[in-house]
C-alpha cells in the first residue's frame, strides 16, 4: 500500500466538525503522517489536543502567522509563541507557520519581518525546521533567510506559487523543499507549468486543508484523505508512476518532520 504525508494541514479548525474522524479518513486513504500548523494563540490547545490524540500519525508545529496578529496584539501573541515553543520544544516538529504576507497591505510589514526574524532565530536555536508562508513577499522573505539562516536552518517553502527562478534562489540557500498542494490541479496552474523540472527530491506534499481543494472537489472544504489526488496530479506532469510520487514526497516529508 502506498502512504503519504501531508505537510500542512489544519484539521483542528472549526471547519470541521469532527477533527478526529478528519484524521481517519486521512489515514484511510493512506496518508499516515499529518503536520499541523500554529497559527496563533488561539488554535494552540485545539491542534495540539488533536496530535496528541493521534500519536502515531500527527505531529504539530509553533509559530505566529504573518497575518494573525495587529500592532496592539503583537507583543503579547510573540510572547505567547515563544512561551509555547520552549515549553513544547522537546514535542513540536517545526516551526511554523511564519513569513511574509503582503497580499492585503503592507502596512504591517515591519513587524512581519521582525515576527519572521526571530522566529527563524528561533528555530535555528531548537535545531528545528521552518514552515514558511510567503504570499507577495518572496524577495523580502529571501533576504531575511540570508541575512538571518543558521546552522540549522531548513524548511519548507508552504503552498509555493513562485518562478522556476524564485526555485533556483532557494537552491542556493540549501536545505528548503517546496510545498505542493490543491493548486496544482487547478486549470492554468502557474506552478503546474515548470514542475516538470524540479526534481521529486526537492517536493513535500501538502493539502492546507480546509483551503485550496484539489480538483475535482474544489469548491469544497479541503481534507488530508485529498492528498493522492496531488500526488496523482504530479505523477500525470512529471511522466512517473504514483508510487515514486508517494515514496519520494514522504521520505522527504518523514526525513524533515516527522
Amino acid at each position: 500500500m502506498m502512504v503519504f504525508a501531508d505537510t500542512h494541514t489544519h484539521l483542528y479548525d472549526p471547519a470541521y466538525e469532527n477533527p478526529d474522524e478528519a484524521v481517519e479518513r486521512a489515514v484511510a486513504a493512506g496518508v499516515t503522517k499529518l503536520l499541523l500548523p500554529d497559527t496563533d494563540s488561539s488554535v494552540r490547545k485545539n491542534m495540539i489536543g488533536l496530535a496528541r490524540r493521534h500519536p502515531e500519525h500527527c505531529r504539530f508545529a509553533i509559530g505566529l502567522h504573518p497575518t494573525e496578529f495587529t500592532a496592539e496584539t503583537f507583543e503579547a501573541e510573540m510572547q505567547a509563541m515563544l512561551e509555547a515553543a520552549m515549553l513544547y520544544k522537546d514535542e513540536l516538529a517545526a516551526i511554523g507557520e511564519i513569513g511574509l504576507d503582503y497580499y492585503y497591505s503592507r502596512d504591517l510589514a515591519e513587524l512581519q519581518q521582525k515576527a519572521f526574524k526571530e522566529q527563524i532565530l528561533l528555530a535555528d536555536l531548537l535545531d528545528k525546521p521552518i514552515l514558511i508562508h510567503c504570499r507577495d513577499a518572496f524577495d523580502d522573505c529571501i533576504q531575511l533567510l540570508k541575512k538571518y539562516a543558521g546552522a540549522n536552518t531548513r524548511g519548507i517553502f508552504h503552498a509555493y506559487s513562485g518562478s522556476l527562478e524564485g526555485y533556483r534562489e532557494l537552491k542556493r540557500l540549501g536545505r528548503f523543499y517546496l510545498g505542493i498542494g490543491g493548486v496544482v490541479t487547478f486549470k492554468n496552474a502557474h506552478i503546474a507549468r515548470y514542475l516538470e523540472e524540479i526534481p521529486l527530491e526537492d517536493i513535500v506534499l501538502e493539502t492546507d486543508a480546509p483551503y485550496l481543494t484539489p480538483v475535482p472537489h474544489r469548491g469544497e472544504r479541503n481534507e488530508s484523505a485529498y492528498i493522492p489526488l496531488i500526488a496523482q496530479k504530479i505523477s500525470d506532469i512529471k511522466g512517473i508512476p504514483l508510487e515514486e510520487v508517494a515514496a519520494v514526497t514522504t521520505s522527504n516529508a518523514i526525513k524533515l518532520l516527522f
